[in-house]
């Protein structure tokens, strides 16, 4: 089985890891050596949502949604325990251990290195990012991971539903302010962009082929058009994000890594939360495995939204955020190897194999 499971990987996925880092450099150098492409880029975005990043993620998303059948939609809220361990991570722990990590590294272990009110701005950053939950990016780590697509989009829309009411009282508790500001334009455009334009696509796309080309035709040849789809929209997409960041990056590059070492402690917490519970509660891998990545995982795009409302583009609080993507992906794409390296874990996937 796991000969098998080699063999299906792509070149893309087996050398990710490379790629994301080679992305990362490239997009910093076009952000020096040529701003003109981020100043032309920004020009195309609508409440704080890089147009050209939506159009990317929609394409990364598509091929997954795609893969769903429908019916299994309503099947899925029949199984309610991986939303449970869903909805438990993300609402009841993540917040509040974000909060108590980024806390002590940053204003006590690094006192030495960050001023006080510094500290509390990057604080103000990590909380953003522990308070929003993965919309979009859960969907590759999904698809890397072999998740239950039907099921991803279940749990993804329940964290949604629960955003819209927990996000603002949770932030205003843990930082202590009233006056949290939530742009429901990005959060409202988000969800439209990143679920509900790439779901309709998939299912309209869906239901014509196959009553046109028949199920055989479109599993074995119009889906494997777009095996190397996702992939390459993952690296383009970081591509025009650290095209945008290089600048924040290179000018805090010590307080970058010491932001970034809480931020990844917080997120092998959580996933080893999520998965943990998950397998203790023998749920099967391609439930357990998303289940963890949405509480991993961050809606950085709302994180640094609300940053940049609240304390201002150029404040510690929106630098936080901006390293939350940065530490991200390469952290993620490591959780994506340990969920691929022990799918023997769970009883149901050792089964089907």
């Amino acid at each position: 089985m796991e000969k098998e499971n080699t063999q299906g990987i792509g070149f893309f996925e087996r050398y990710l890891t490379i790629w994301v880092a080679a992305c990362i450099v490239i997009g910093v150098a076009i952000g020096q050596y040529l701003p003109v492409i981020p100043e032309t880029l920004s020009r195309f975005e609508y409440a704080q949502v890089s147009i050209p990043v939506a159009i990317l993620i929609w394409l990364m998303i598509y091929p997954m949604m795609l893969k769903i059948d429908f019916t299994s939609i309503v099947a899925a809220t029949k199984k309610p325990r991986g939303l449970v361990v869903t909805c438990v991570t993300n609402w009841l722990i993540k917040p509040f251990t974000m909060y108590v990590i980024a806390a002590f590294f940053l204003k006590i272990l690094f006192q030495n290195f960050i001023a006080p009110d510094l500290a509390n701005e990057y604080l103000a950053g990590a909380v953003l990012l522990g308070a929003a939950p993965c919309t979009a990016m859960v969907f590759v780590w999904s698809h890397l991971t072999k998740g239950d697509p039907a099921y991803t989009l279940v749990q993804v829309a329940v964290n949604d539903l629960i955003l819209l009411v927990a996000f603002t009282p949770i932030v205003a508790f843990l930082l202590g302010i009233s006056d949290v500001i939530v742009p429901y334009d990005t959060l409202f455009l988000s969800v439209v962009l990143f679920i509900v334009i790439p779901l309709a696509g998939g299912y309209f796309s869906r239901k014509h082929i196959i009553k046109n080309k028949g199920l055989d035709y479109f599993e074995n040849v119009f889906l494997r058009k777009f095996d190397n789809v996702t992939i390459v929209g993952l690296l383009l997409t970081l591509i025009i994000i650290f095209t945008f960041q290089g600048d924040v990056i290179l000018s805090n590059p010590l307080h970058v890594l010491l932001i970034a070492i809480p931020l990844t402690i917080q997120t092998f917490f959580i996933f080893a939360i999520a998965y943990g519970w998950s397998r203790a509660w023998k749920l099967p891998h391609n439930i357990a495995s998303p289940a963890a990545m949405i509480g991993a995982s961050n809606f950085f795009e709302l994180a640094v939204a609300v940053a940049i409302t609240l304390f201002g583009l150029t404040s510690g609080a929106a630098l936080a955020t901006v390293v939350g993507v940065l530490v991200e992906v390469p952290v993620m794409l490591t959780l994506v190897r340990i969920a691929n390296k022990t799918r023997h874990w769970f009883p149901e996937t050792a089964k089907r194999a």
